[in-house]
Protein backbone atom coordinates (compact mmCIF):
# COMPACT_ATOMS: atom_id res chain seq x y z
CA UNK A 1 0.00 0.00 0.00
CA UNK A 2 1.43 3.35 -1.05
CA UNK A 3 0.86 5.72 1.86
CA UNK A 4 1.92 8.70 -0.27
CA UNK A 5 -1.46 8.55 -2.01
CA UNK A 6 -3.29 9.34 1.23
CA UNK A 7 -3.83 12.80 2.67
CA UNK A 8 -3.55 13.59 6.37
CA UNK A 9 -7.33 13.42 6.63
CA UNK A 10 -7.33 9.96 4.99
CA UNK A 11 -4.72 8.72 7.45
CA UNK A 12 -6.77 9.98 10.38
CA UNK A 13 -9.86 8.18 9.04
CA UNK A 14 -7.88 4.96 8.55
CA UNK A 15 -6.50 5.24 12.08
CA UNK A 16 -10.00 5.80 13.44
CA UNK A 17 -11.25 2.76 11.52
CA UNK A 18 -8.45 0.61 12.96
CA UNK A 19 -9.28 1.76 16.48
CA UNK A 20 -12.98 1.00 15.97
CA UNK A 21 -12.24 -2.43 14.51
CA UNK A 22 -9.86 -3.20 17.37
CA UNK A 23 -12.59 -2.17 19.81
CA UNK A 24 -15.14 -4.42 18.11
CA UNK A 25 -12.68 -7.33 18.20
CA UNK A 26 -12.11 -6.80 21.92
CA UNK A 27 -15.86 -6.58 22.57
CA UNK A 28 -16.27 -9.93 20.80
CA UNK A 29 -13.19 -11.81 21.98
CA UNK A 30 -13.02 -10.80 25.64
CA UNK A 31 -16.43 -12.29 26.63
CA UNK A 32 -15.60 -15.49 24.73
CA UNK A 33 -12.26 -15.85 26.53
CA UNK A 34 -13.92 -15.05 29.86
CA UNK A 35 -16.59 -17.73 29.44
CA UNK A 36 -14.08 -20.30 28.18
CA UNK A 37 -11.70 -19.80 31.09
CA UNK A 38 -14.54 -19.46 33.61
CA UNK A 39 -15.91 -22.84 32.52
CA UNK A 40 -12.69 -24.43 33.84
CA UNK A 41 -12.44 -22.44 37.06
CA UNK A 42 -13.70 -23.03 40.56
CA UNK A 43 -16.55 -20.50 41.04
CA UNK A 44 -15.21 -19.48 44.46
CA UNK A 45 -11.79 -18.71 42.99
CA UNK A 46 -13.48 -16.89 40.10
CA UNK A 47 -15.47 -14.73 42.50
CA UNK A 48 -12.41 -13.84 44.59
CA UNK A 49 -9.59 -13.61 42.05
CA UNK A 50 -11.45 -13.22 38.76
CA UNK A 51 -10.13 -14.85 35.60
CA UNK A 52 -6.95 -16.79 36.23
CA UNK A 53 -4.72 -18.55 33.71
CA UNK A 54 -3.02 -20.53 36.47
CA UNK A 55 -3.82 -24.25 35.93
CA UNK A 56 -3.88 -24.71 39.71
CA UNK A 57 -7.08 -22.65 39.82
CA UNK A 58 -8.80 -24.73 37.14
CA UNK A 59 -11.15 -27.66 37.43
CA UNK A 60 -13.16 -29.83 35.04
CA UNK A 61 -15.95 -30.58 37.51
CA UNK A 62 -18.44 -28.53 35.49
CA UNK A 63 -17.82 -30.58 32.35
CA UNK A 64 -17.84 -33.81 34.35
CA UNK A 65 -21.22 -32.86 35.77
CA UNK A 66 -22.63 -32.06 32.34
CA UNK A 67 -21.21 -35.06 30.49
CA UNK A 68 -22.08 -37.33 33.41
CA UNK A 69 -25.67 -36.99 32.26
CA UNK A 70 -26.39 -39.53 29.48
CA UNK A 71 -29.01 -37.21 28.03
CA UNK A 72 -26.29 -34.82 26.80
CA UNK A 73 -25.05 -37.09 24.00
CA UNK A 74 -28.61 -38.03 23.07
CA UNK A 75 -29.62 -34.36 23.00
CA UNK A 76 -26.58 -33.49 20.88
CA UNK A 77 -27.50 -36.14 18.30
CA UNK A 78 -31.14 -35.02 18.33
CA UNK A 79 -30.14 -31.37 17.78
CA UNK A 80 -27.85 -32.37 14.95
CA UNK A 81 -30.68 -34.30 13.28
CA UNK A 82 -33.23 -31.54 13.84
CA UNK A 83 -30.93 -28.73 12.72
CA UNK A 84 -29.64 -30.53 9.64
CA UNK A 85 -33.07 -31.74 8.54
CA UNK A 86 -34.63 -28.35 9.18
CA UNK A 87 -31.87 -26.54 7.27
CA UNK A 88 -32.09 -28.87 4.26
CA UNK A 89 -35.88 -28.56 4.11
CA UNK A 90 -35.72 -24.78 4.51
CA UNK A 91 -33.18 -24.40 1.70
CA UNK A 92 -35.17 -26.69 -0.60
CA UNK A 93 -38.45 -24.83 -0.02
CA UNK A 94 -36.81 -21.41 -0.26
CA UNK A 95 -35.01 -22.15 -3.53
CA UNK A 96 -37.97 -23.91 -5.15
CA UNK A 97 -40.22 -20.99 -4.24
CA UNK A 98 -37.77 -18.18 -4.96
CA UNK A 99 -36.76 -19.19 -8.48
CA UNK A 100 -40.29 -19.05 -9.99
CA UNK A 101 -40.90 -15.75 -8.17
CA UNK A 102 -37.75 -14.34 -9.77
CA UNK A 103 -39.16 -14.98 -13.26
CA UNK A 104 -41.01 -11.99 -14.70
CA UNK A 105 -43.26 -14.23 -16.81
CA UNK A 106 -44.78 -16.01 -13.76
CA UNK A 107 -48.56 -15.53 -13.77
CA UNK A 108 -49.78 -13.97 -10.50
CA UNK A 109 -46.23 -13.25 -9.34
CA UNK A 110 -47.21 -9.91 -7.78
CA UNK A 111 -50.05 -11.37 -5.70
CA UNK A 112 -47.98 -14.32 -4.56
CA UNK A 113 -45.35 -11.90 -3.29
CA UNK A 114 -48.02 -9.92 -1.44
CA UNK A 115 -49.37 -13.09 0.14
CA UNK A 116 -45.91 -14.20 1.33
CA UNK A 117 -45.12 -10.77 2.78
CA UNK A 118 -48.51 -10.73 4.55
CA UNK A 119 -47.50 -13.87 6.48
CA UNK A 120 -44.41 -12.07 7.81
CA UNK A 121 -46.61 -9.68 9.80
CA UNK A 122 -49.61 -11.81 10.74
CA UNK A 123 -49.68 -15.32 12.17
CA UNK A 124 -52.13 -17.64 13.85
CA UNK A 125 -50.44 -17.59 17.25
CA UNK A 126 -49.26 -20.32 19.56
CA UNK A 127 -52.58 -22.00 20.41
CA UNK A 128 -53.87 -22.39 16.80
CA UNK A 129 -50.43 -23.62 15.74
CA UNK A 130 -50.39 -26.16 18.56
CA UNK A 131 -53.87 -27.40 17.64
CA UNK A 132 -52.86 -27.68 13.98
CA UNK A 133 -49.77 -29.73 14.80
CA UNK A 134 -51.83 -31.90 17.13
CA UNK A 135 -54.49 -32.53 14.48
CA UNK A 136 -51.80 -33.42 11.97
CA UNK A 137 -50.50 -36.06 14.36
CA UNK A 138 -47.06 -34.47 14.68
CA UNK A 139 -47.00 -33.95 18.45
CA UNK A 140 -44.05 -35.64 20.14
CA UNK A 141 -42.42 -36.42 16.79
CA UNK A 142 -39.39 -35.16 14.89
CA UNK A 143 -41.70 -33.48 12.36
CA UNK A 144 -43.08 -31.08 14.98
CA UNK A 145 -39.60 -29.52 15.14
CA UNK A 146 -38.59 -29.70 11.47
CA UNK A 147 -41.75 -28.91 9.47
CA UNK A 148 -43.63 -25.91 11.00
CA UNK A 149 -40.93 -23.28 10.57
CA UNK A 150 -39.40 -24.57 7.35
CA UNK A 151 -41.14 -21.93 5.20
CA UNK A 152 -39.28 -18.71 5.93
CA UNK A 153 -40.40 -15.73 3.85
CA UNK A 154 -37.26 -13.74 4.55
CA UNK A 155 -35.13 -16.59 3.19
CA UNK A 156 -37.36 -16.77 0.12
CA UNK A 157 -36.89 -13.03 -0.49
CA UNK A 158 -33.11 -13.36 -0.18
CA UNK A 159 -33.03 -16.29 -2.61
CA UNK A 160 -35.41 -14.54 -5.04
CA UNK A 161 -33.21 -11.45 -5.06
CA UNK A 162 -30.16 -13.60 -5.70
CA UNK A 163 -31.81 -15.33 -8.68
CA UNK A 164 -32.82 -11.94 -10.06
CA UNK A 165 -29.15 -10.95 -10.04
CA UNK A 166 -28.17 -13.82 -12.34
CA UNK A 167 -27.78 -12.50 -15.93
CA UNK A 168 -30.82 -13.17 -18.08
CA UNK A 169 -28.52 -13.91 -21.02
CA UNK A 170 -27.64 -17.27 -19.48
CA UNK A 171 -31.28 -18.32 -19.56
CA UNK A 172 -31.75 -17.04 -23.09
CA UNK A 173 -28.69 -18.96 -24.29
CA UNK A 174 -29.96 -22.13 -22.63
CA UNK A 175 -33.38 -21.72 -24.27
CA UNK A 176 -31.73 -21.33 -27.68
CA UNK A 177 -29.81 -24.55 -27.02
CA UNK A 178 -33.13 -26.31 -26.39
CA UNK A 179 -33.13 -26.49 -22.58
CA UNK A 180 -36.46 -26.56 -20.78
CA UNK A 181 -37.31 -24.83 -17.49
CA UNK A 182 -36.35 -27.82 -15.36
CA UNK A 183 -32.97 -28.20 -17.07
CA UNK A 184 -32.27 -24.48 -16.72
CA UNK A 185 -33.05 -24.63 -13.02
CA UNK A 186 -31.01 -27.75 -12.28
CA UNK A 187 -28.00 -27.26 -14.57
CA UNK A 188 -27.62 -23.48 -14.51
CA UNK A 189 -29.42 -21.87 -11.58
CA UNK A 190 -28.65 -24.31 -8.79
CA UNK A 191 -24.86 -24.40 -9.41
CA UNK A 192 -24.81 -20.60 -9.51
CA UNK A 193 -26.96 -20.38 -6.36
CA UNK A 194 -24.53 -22.28 -4.10
CA UNK A 195 -23.50 -19.15 -2.14
CA UNK A 196 -27.06 -18.17 -1.20
CA UNK A 197 -27.95 -21.79 -0.48
CA UNK A 198 -25.07 -22.06 1.99
CA UNK A 199 -26.15 -18.78 3.59
CA UNK A 200 -29.72 -20.01 4.03
CA UNK A 201 -28.46 -23.35 5.34
CA UNK A 202 -26.31 -21.58 7.93
CA UNK A 203 -29.16 -19.29 9.00
CA UNK A 204 -31.56 -22.20 9.40
CA UNK A 205 -29.06 -24.48 11.13
CA UNK A 206 -28.00 -21.87 13.69
CA UNK A 207 -31.59 -20.82 14.37
CA UNK A 208 -32.75 -24.38 14.94
CA UNK A 209 -29.66 -25.32 16.95
CA UNK A 210 -30.28 -22.49 19.42
CA UNK A 211 -34.01 -23.14 19.66
CA UNK A 212 -35.62 -24.92 22.58
CA UNK A 213 -39.10 -23.36 22.86
CA UNK A 214 -40.75 -25.44 20.11
CA UNK A 215 -39.33 -28.63 21.61
CA UNK A 216 -40.55 -27.59 25.06
CA UNK A 217 -44.08 -27.15 23.66
CA UNK A 218 -44.35 -30.08 21.24
CA UNK A 219 -41.96 -32.74 22.61
CA UNK A 220 -42.78 -34.71 25.76
CA UNK A 221 -40.50 -37.72 25.25
CA UNK A 222 -37.11 -37.03 26.94
CA UNK A 223 -35.41 -39.22 24.34
CA UNK A 224 -36.46 -36.73 21.62
CA UNK A 225 -35.34 -33.60 23.49
CA UNK A 226 -32.75 -31.44 21.66
CA UNK A 227 -29.52 -30.35 23.29
CA UNK A 228 -30.71 -26.87 24.24
CA UNK A 229 -33.71 -28.26 26.10
CA UNK A 230 -31.52 -30.85 27.85
CA UNK A 231 -29.06 -28.16 28.94
CA UNK A 232 -31.92 -25.97 30.12
CA UNK A 233 -33.25 -28.79 32.27
CA UNK A 234 -29.78 -29.42 33.71
CA UNK A 235 -29.44 -25.75 34.64
CA UNK A 236 -32.88 -25.74 36.27
CA UNK A 237 -32.09 -28.88 38.22
CA UNK A 238 -28.88 -27.33 39.54
CA UNK A 239 -30.34 -23.94 40.43
CA UNK A 240 -30.37 -23.01 44.10
CA UNK A 241 -33.72 -21.77 45.30
CA UNK A 242 -33.95 -19.09 47.96
CA UNK A 243 -36.68 -21.17 49.61
CA UNK A 244 -34.48 -24.21 50.06
CA UNK A 245 -34.03 -25.21 53.68
CA UNK A 246 -30.77 -26.88 54.57
CA UNK A 247 -27.26 -26.41 55.81
CA UNK A 248 -25.44 -23.37 54.52
CA UNK A 249 -22.54 -25.53 53.34
CA UNK A 250 -24.87 -27.69 51.23
CA UNK A 251 -26.44 -24.63 49.64
CA UNK A 252 -23.03 -23.17 48.85
CA UNK A 253 -22.01 -26.42 47.20
CA UNK A 254 -25.16 -26.46 45.07
CA UNK A 255 -24.54 -22.87 44.06
CA UNK A 256 -20.97 -23.73 43.13
CA UNK A 257 -22.12 -26.62 40.93
CA UNK A 258 -24.75 -24.43 39.28
CA UNK A 259 -22.13 -21.82 38.35
CA UNK A 260 -19.75 -24.42 36.86
CA UNK A 261 -22.55 -26.06 34.90
CA UNK A 262 -23.72 -22.70 33.54
CA UNK A 263 -20.42 -21.84 31.87
CA UNK A 264 -19.79 -25.40 30.69
CA UNK A 265 -23.18 -25.58 28.97
CA UNK A 266 -22.52 -22.31 27.12
CA UNK A 267 -19.28 -23.72 25.70
CA UNK A 268 -20.81 -27.07 24.79
CA UNK A 269 -23.78 -25.56 22.98
CA UNK A 270 -21.68 -22.97 21.09
CA UNK A 271 -18.76 -25.16 20.01
CA UNK A 272 -20.41 -26.84 16.99
CA UNK A 273 -21.39 -23.47 15.50
CA UNK A 274 -17.92 -22.03 16.03
CA UNK A 275 -16.38 -25.05 14.31
CA UNK A 276 -18.86 -24.97 11.41
CA UNK A 277 -18.77 -21.27 10.54
CA UNK A 278 -15.23 -21.10 8.99
CA UNK A 279 -16.24 -23.69 6.38
CA UNK A 280 -19.22 -21.53 5.34
CA UNK A 281 -17.55 -18.12 5.56
CA UNK A 282 -16.52 -17.75 1.91
CA UNK A 283 -20.04 -18.64 0.77
CA UNK A 284 -21.61 -16.52 3.51
CA UNK A 285 -19.84 -13.29 2.50
CA UNK A 286 -20.62 -13.70 -1.19
CA UNK A 287 -24.16 -14.98 -0.75
CA UNK A 288 -25.44 -12.40 1.71
CA UNK A 289 -24.09 -9.49 -0.34
CA UNK A 290 -25.44 -10.81 -3.64
CA UNK A 291 -28.81 -11.56 -2.08
CA UNK A 292 -29.27 -8.09 -0.64
CA UNK A 293 -28.20 -5.69 -3.39
CA UNK A 294 -31.17 -5.84 -5.74
CA UNK A 295 -34.75 -5.11 -4.81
Amino acid sequence: MNTKLYTDFDRKILLLNKILIAGLVLITVVPMVYILVASFMDPQVLAVKGISFNPDDWTVQGYQKVFGDDSILRGFINSLIYSTGFAILTVAISVLTAYPLSRKDLVGRKWINYFLIFTMFFGGGLVPTYLLIKNLGMLNTVWAIIVPGAVNVWNIILARTYFQGIPEELVEAAVIDGANDFQIFVKIMLPLAKPIMFVLFLYAFVGQWNSYFDAMIYIKDPDLAPLQLVLRNILIQNEVSANMIGAQAAMNELKKIAEMVKYATIIISSLPLIVMYPFFQKYFDKGIMSGSLKG
